[in-house]
């Protein structure tokens, strides 16, 4: 009998721990979007002060080759000379896959990026793949930062 009872309390521990367990990762999803939403916004306004509130202070961020990003200040710089010359909107984020671990979200995405010159020439288009790590940090508007990223060129279109 005492077999029966332990199991059973064992069952009810196990499905409550599942279903906080359901109810956090529903929530990290919400919280992940609105954090993703708030990097397009942002970029979208030049809004360099949202940006860095988006990544971990200690951020490194691989661009390829020597082209390496590394902490906060390191990246505020950098967007602000980007900003100064180009208007940047994201118009493509298709996410290939997403990995929920605690504390923790991997993400890999095929991204877009439309660069328009501010002294008005043509617009240009980039792309790449890139893979962001994301972090739970109490200073996020969401929850969430960007504490490494990877980006290469993203694989050609096929048509």
């Amino acid at each position: 009998m005492k077999t029966s009872h332990c199991l059973i309390l064992f069952l009810l521990i196990f499905c409550g721990c599942c279903s906080r367990q359901s109810d956090n990762l529903a929530s990290d999803k919400i919280a992940l979007e609105k954090t993703k939403a708030a990097f397009a916004d942002a970029f979208t306004r030049s809004d360099v002060k949202a940006l860095v509130a988006l990544h971990h202070p200690d951020i490194v961020k691989y661009f390829g080759d020597s082209n390496v990003v590394t902490g906060r200040a390191e990246l505020a710089k950098g967007l602000t000379a980007m900003f100064r010359t180009a208007r940047m909107e994201l118009i493509q984020n298709q996410v290939e896959s997403t990995t929920f671990n605690g504390n923790t979200i991997i993400e890999t995405c095929i991204f877009a990026f439309r660069s328009t010159p501010i002294n008005g020439g043509k617009p240009s288009i980039g792309r790449g793949r890139a893979m962001t790590v994301f972090v739970r940090y109490k200073d996020s508007p969401y929850g969430w930062v960007s504490i490494r990223e990877m980006a290469q060129a993203a694989p050609e279109v096929t048509k």
